[in-house]
């Protein structure tokens, strides 16, 4: 068994020995933004994979996106972009609030995944974005299950939030999935209430919110 493997093992054994130590995994990241927080019980989970999932061609993500940037500069904390098809464009975001930002550009799906795995081994980032949306339906078919319950278990022994951005429903471990229900045209995206018009539903996880929220 590889080092690494072992520490994760032994973190878990700790967790459920004293489970006053693994508090981090059932806490929040507030992340600022009502029509998300307010739905989910207060913020993303940390220690756990939340998947996104986005079905229609303009239905919000890079909005979404750049608005968890401005939330890591409000608050002064750091994320992680892992941009699994390179498609982030940081147009319109201030220099000051991409400081806060390691952005990790892929040109496929399997590169973004062995990014993730080294990202969460880290541990220093509150919230670490993988973003798929754009990667071809036969690339993200090749990724194996057992990926995806690997990033779990590196991400339940830190203090991490993962969102992972997809197109269509495939990350078996998440525990928590949200469905965004956009369908925006380009002039109510490059206007400023383009997020007071963002639809998430609740598909499924371990908490009971109302199953649709919109930021009035």
């Amino acid at each position: 068994m590889a080092a690494s493997a072992k520490i994760i093992d032994l973190r878990k054994l700790l967790a459920e020995r004293f489970p006053h130590v693994a508090l981090t995994t059932t806490t929040r990241l507030l992340t600022g933004l009502s029509f998300l927080d307010a739905g989910i019980g207060g913020g993303l989970p940390r220690g756990a994979i939340t998947e996104l999932i986005s079905p229609q061609t303009s239905a919000g993500s890079a909005s979404l996106i750049h608005a968890l940037i401005h939330s890591a500069h409000r608050d002064n904390y750091f994320l992680a972009l892992i941009d699994g098809r390179d498609s982030f464009d940081p147009t319109g975001v201030e220099n000051a609030r991409l400081r806060h930002l390691l952005w990790v550009r892929c040109s496929e799906a399997s590169e973004a995944i062995k990014a993730a795995d080294l990202v969460l081994r880290d541990g220093n980032f509150p919230l670490v974005m993988v973003d798929l949306v754009l990667n071809a339906p036969e690339e993200l078919r090749k990724i194996p299950q057992t990926n995806w319950y690997r990033l779990q278990r590196l991400v339940e022994v830190v203090p991490t939030a993962c969102l992972v951005l997809t197109r269509h429903e495939m990350v078996s471990s998440a525990q928590l999935k949200l469905l965004l229900e956009n369908s925006w045209n380009i002039r109510i995206i490059e206007t400023d209430a383009a997020l007071s018009r963002m639809h998430i539903v609740l598909k499924r996880g371990d908490i009971q919110p109302a199953v649709r929220t919109q930021l009035n």
